[in-house]
């Protein structure tokens, strides 16, 4: 018959909360060898040897956890805290194993440590409204001519320029070609 985890997680808690440590680490030892790669299995069997004051085994269990789980903040302060305490004990702390990971994270963190961005050639001021009311000539090409466009320039007065529009629209849209003619009609008798 086999227990689930979380139970065996909370039996252990309640054990550590009670100051019975060995007893804690007794109930993971097992817990261990069925989930080795387990955060919480790690971080509550590094709570037990500190319990015990065998902080470099906490170290160890703690360097664990924070390889399985690098973002969680929780490991890392128990880290520091686990080394400090086990420097204090005049030891000098274990050896972490090799982690590739690790290793590979450290070279990116030196060599993007000078990393300056390149400064940007563009200012961040808004472009003045006198550049942005600027009309383009009527014979400008118009990359995507549509009857909204077209309906703008109507109501902006600019007759030409719709004109070209519903021309392009009549390539674009052969089925609509009568209907852009008489629009480009009435346009005509406006200018």
């Amino acid at each position: 018959m086999s227990i689930e985890p979380h139970l065996i997680f909370a039996d252990v808690s309640l054990d550590i909360s009670r100051g019975e440590f060995q007893s804690a680490l007794d109930k993971l030892s097992e817990a261990g060898r069925k989930l080795p790669d387990s955060y919480l299995m790690h971080l509550l069997e590094a709570r037990a040897w500190q319990g015990l004051g065998r902080h470099g085994e906490a170290v160890s269990n703690l360097r664990q956890c924070c390889r399985i789980a690098p973002s969680n903040q929780v490991a890392w302060q128990e880290l520091v805290e686990a080394t400090v305490r086990h420097a204090q004990q005049g030891l000098e702390a274990p050896e972490p194993a090799f982690d590739p990971v690790a290793e590979e994270f450290e070279r990116l963190s030196i060599a993007l440590s000078g990393f300056q961005a390149p400064r940007a050639s563009e200012s961040s001021d808004p472009t003045p409204i006198a550049e942005q009311k600027q009309p383009f000539p009527d014979d400008a090409s118009i990359a995507v001519p549509t009857e909204s466009l077209a309906n703008l320039f109507i109501s902006q007065g600019a007759y030409k320029k719709a004109i070209r529009v519903y021309t392009s629209l009549i390539q674009l849209k052969p089925s609509k070609a009568d209907e852009y003619r008489l629009h480009i009609d009435r346009l005509l008798e406006k200018l």
